[in-house]
């Protein structure tokens, strides 16, 4: 039996088309089965872009899977928001969708709503049980059921999930290992854990992207199951060792409860890269008027290391960041026991007659691995919290980057809103490493400057076999975990890495990551001797890039070989290009939707002098709005219009 997503008389339903976007092009159609099973299934333009796919949840006192009856579809309702994230891709976002509730009843009368919203952009949906049985206790949920089922021939982009407590020092999982590109749909994940989101797909000319948003305190991070049959995906729980102090892993919670959305993103490359929906259906500002301040930070761990994290060092890179007008200056691990309190407020101090701002660095965990750097034990409760930030406010420190955190079963997403709520009142800027998938929280968290969940540029600094996936590794996260997130890769060495490793990438394309990558906080990796090794035209540039960008175009491009996007900040756009492949391309780039760019503009280029060559020429644009470059294997370029 089919139940169209309209408000429509019983009589007429059968006959009658689902819950379409505004544009009219997507088309949700939810069914319920002669068994009582709830399903969905999409097409875009008329055409199937996912089979018929399950929709459902078992909780501790009914199975809301099967046996299920429907009581009503609710009124179609137009849903319409505009708002602003300083730490996103595009600063002033309009959501537009169209609405529909679908409410349905277990067995036992256990009532549950199952929520769509259809945008020109994508699709959504989430579960309600609207009983309110806060003096019933706590129900809990055992299984989710929701999936998405591909059709045959699809591709996958798709980065495994790694085991819990495995990894150095028992640190995973932290949503760091490499993507399977272009692989068999139902494919099992290498690690047997499952596949993180965002995750791509590829269904013929249509490209979908699946992900989660809105992740509250009661609800666990989810991921895609390991096992895919046919090429249908199941959302899937952690592992129960992800918790934090022995807390729960699976859902629970008294009743109203309202889960996370589970959205897809439907469209060609230029939809994915230029999608907002992550961030369109998170959680309102918990503080509208608290006013986060995006920047560019010097930092001297990834190439100089733990020991360096010392006064004379730290003062230094205080001084470089002056020079490069950066905001920001980030002190790594051990500064505790290095540097100190008394002579971190003392460089605090020197860094604000420097007009510069300190971040300090912090070990989140408790017993959920072992890493040892300090400070640690310092963020696990509320009162150590409170003290912790209180004397840090006193010293005049910015704001934290807190590492190690321990999965996502929902008492770790638990820690999370924990430390960012504790922290707005003091006005910390946020940075989370060793960590989960954001999910839309820079908007629900305007403190939230950042979060890794990516195997990010310290990982080139241990390995070489890691600077060897760089190029592809790079040109696939606009397309995956940089779409909707801030994302802290931590970019950008245009000198060496250091002497064990050899970098593949051209120090163009290194150059590019400042513009490629979307970060609340960007802290760039290279250091104050590498940087006077550059020309002081590259420099000048760096000094000039935009901490907030207001838009974002999609150029050029595809997963793990090319990327070139526009991004317009400061009243100017800047194109940026990567080549993630190992050889040269020439391309002609259409730069017509630039509204209001002008036809001059700056390029810098990979030069033919090897390491930390650039070529600087001044280019016009005609009157097509037309450009042709060429990248070299490996290489990259920007460009600044006027």
């Amino acid at each position: 039996m089919i139940f169209p997503l309209l408000a429509l008389p019983l009589a007429a339903e059968k006959s009658m088309g689902g819950l379409r976007s505004p544009n009219e092009r997507l088309h949700v159609v939810f069914d319920l089965n002669a068994a009582g099973e709830p399903g969905y299934s999409v097409t875009l333009d008329g055409k199937p872009v996912l089979q018929s796919s399950k929709l459902g949840l078992v909780r501790d006192d009914a199975d809301f899977t099967t046996g299920l009856k429907l009581l009503s579809c609710g009124k179609v309702e137009p849903i319409r928001d505009q708002y602003e994230v300083l730490t996103a891709k595009r600063r002033v976002n309009t959501y537009a969708a169209n609405r529909q509730v679908i409410h349905l009843t277990a067995a036992g009368g256990q009532p549950m709503d199952i929520i769509f919203q259809v945008s020109d952009d994508g699709f959504a949906f989430r579960y309600f049980f609207p009983e309110d049985e806060k003096s019933a206790g706590v129900r809990r949920l055992s299984e989710e059921r929701s999936s998405f089922h591909f059709l045959p021939g699809t591709k996958v982009w798709l980065q495994p999930m790694s085991v819990a407590k495995t990894g150095w020092k028992r640190t995973n999982p932290s949503y760091e290992e490499y993507y399977q590109k272009g692989i068999d749909a139902g494919t099992p994940s290498t690690l047997g854990a499952g596949w993180i989101y965002p995750a791509l797909f590829r269904s013929g000319d249509v490209w979908l992207l699946v992900s989660e948003g809105s992740l509250p305190r009661n609800y666990c991070g989810t991921r895609l199951r390991h096992e895919s049959p046919n090429g249908e995906y199941c959302v899937g729980y952690p592992n129960p060792r992800e918790v934090f102090a022995g807390g729960p892993c699976n859902p629970e919670s008294k009743l109203p409860w309202l889960t996370p959305w589970r959205l897809v993103v439907v469209g060609d490359l230029r939809t994915i890269a230029e999608s907002t929906l992550g961030v369109d259906l998170a959680d309102k500002s918990v503080a509208p008027g608290f006013v986060p301040h995006p920047g560019k930070a010097s930092w001297s761990w990834p190439l100089l290391g733990d020991s360096q994290t010392v006064y004379a060092v730290q003062k230094a890179f205080v001084d470089y960041a002056t020079d490069m007008k950066w905001r920001y200056c980030l002190i790594d691990a051990e500064w505790d026991r290095q540097i100190g309190y008394e002579k971190m407020k003392e460089l605090a101090d020197y860094a604000r007659s420097k007009n510069v701002a300190l971040l300090l660095w912090y070990n989140s965990n408790g017993d959920w691995n072992d890493a040892p750097q300090t400070p640690r034990h310092r963020l696990l409760t509320h009162e150590s919290r409170v003290e912790e930030f209180t004397r840090l406010k006193a010293m005049g420190i910015a704001g934290l980057k807190i590492d190690f955190f321990g999965g996502d079963g929902q008492s770790m997403i638990a820690y999370y809103h924990d430390i960012l709520e504790d922290a707005l009142p003091f006005g910390f800027m946020i940075n989370f490493h060793g960590t989960t998938l954001p999910r839309g929280w820079q908007r629900t968290y305007p403190n939230l400057m950042t979060m890794e969940a990516i195997k990010g540029l310290e990982f080139i600094t241990f390995e070489q076999k890691n600077a060897d996936e760089e190029p592809t590794h790079a040109s696939m996260l606009p397309f995956t975990r940089n779409v909707f997130d801030p994302m802290d890769f931590t970019p950008m060495v245009l000198d060496r890495i250091n002497s064990r490793i050899q970098r593949r990438t051209t120090s163009a394309f290194e150059l590019a990551l400042s513009v490629v990558f979307t970060s609340g906080i960007q802290h760039y990796a290279e250091i104050p001797a590498g940087m006077a090794k550059a020309p002081d035209y590259v420099a000048e540039f760096l000094k000039g890039v935009p901490e907030i960008w207001d838009d974002i175009r999609f150029i050029d491009g595809f997963p793990g070989k090319l990327v070139v996007l526009a991004r317009r900040g400061g009243g100017r756009w800047y194109v940026a290009g990567i080549n993630g492949e190992k050889e040269t391309k020439t391309l002609t780039l259409d730069l017509s939707r630039l509204d209001g760019c002008g036809s001059r503009g700056t390029l810098i280029a990979d030069g033919d002098g090897g390491n930390l060559s650039f070529r600087k020429e001044m280019v016009m644009l005609g009157a097509d709005k037309k450009l042709q470059v060429t990248l070299p294997a490996n290489g990259g370029f920007v460009l600044s219009l006027e």
